[in-house]
C-alpha cells in the first residue's frame, strides 16, 4: 500500500472491504448516525485532553488520527453509498473555498 493515497482510492478500499457484507452498506440515516457517534468519540476524546471536562476513569483516551480516520470511514460509507465520486467533490468544494472566501479571512503575511 503507497504512502498516499487519493479519495478515489480511499473509496474502492472501503468498497472493497463493505461489499463482503450483506447488506454492504447500511441505509444512508444509520450511516449518519454512526458519523455522529464517531464525532462524539472525537470531541469526548479532545474535550480530555484540552478542554475543561474532567476525565471519567472508564474514559477510553485513544489517538486522534484514529478517531478522525473512523469519521473519514463512516463519511466515505456514505458517499459510496449515495454514488458520490469524493474526487471531483473535493475539487469542486476546494476551488469554492478558494475563489467564494479568498478574502474572507485575515491573510498570513508570513507566507
Amino acid at each position: 500500500m503507497s504512502e498516499f493515497i487519493s479519495l478515489r482510492e480511499m473509496q474502492l478500499q472501503v468498497d472493497n472491504w463493505v461489499s463482503q457484507f450483506t447488506p454492504s452498506y447500511w441505509p444512508p440515516l444509520s450511516i449518519l448516525a454512526q458519523t455522529i457517534e464517531e464525532t462524539g468519540e472525537l470531541a469526548r476524546n479532545l474535550n480530555n485532553m484540552y478542554g475543561g471536562r474532567v476525565k471519567k476513569q472508564a474514559d477510553e483516551l485513544r489517538n486522534l488520527e484514529s478517531e478522525i480516520c473512523d469519521i473519514i470511514f463512516s463519511l466515505v460509507c456514505l458517499a459510496n453509498s449515495s454514488n458520490i465520486d469524493l474526487n471531483k467533490a473535493w475539487k469542486e468544494t476546494i476551488s469554492k473555498r478558494c475563489n467564494r472566501d479568498k478574502n474572507r479571512y485575515e491573510k498570513n503575511n508570513n507566507l
